[in-house]
């Protein structure tokens, strides 16, 4: 097994990222300790991809890194069982929605008034055109 096995996985890139981006207002001591891990290091094992996020941790590692739980848990569920599995997990009790992923949704429905508007290539490519895509 190598040294980092996570190393490549979307949630080691987004933990290194929001630790950089948090660096102004807490220390990675901070998130770790607001986490909950006993040692400090695990954050730091975390985002270089030498341990998994073990999924009873999201709660309280989410309050710590001031993000989503809902996001950080799909990451989780990627890194531990792997993308078809999480795909199969989220086939069955349906995808985490962010509360980002919500004010999306309620924009839409306030501008459509509530019509359920069905996604046609035109809105798709609309969505497309403000995420650069």
């Amino acid at each position: 097994m190598p040294a980092k096995p996570f190393e490549t996985t979307r949630l080691a890139k987004y933990v290194e990222r929001r630790v950089l981006e948090l660096k102004p207002k807490k220390s990675q001591l901070q998130i770790a300790s607001e986490a909950g891990f006993p040692n400090a290091n695990m954050v730091t094992m975390i985002k270089n991809g030498t341990n998994k996020l073990a999924l009873d941790r999201v709660p309280s590692m989410a309050r710590a890194l001031e993000c989503d739980p809902a996001y950080l848990m799909r990451l989780a569920l990627e890194q531990t069982v792997g993308d078809t599995v999480a795909q199969a997990i989220t086939e069955i009790y349906g995808t985490p929605v962010t509360s980002n992923e919500i004010g999306w949704i309620e924009a839409i429905r306030e501008a459509s008034g509530n019509s359920d508007p069905r996604i046609t290539s035109r809105s798709k490519a609309a969505i497309n055109a403000i995420f650069g895509v």
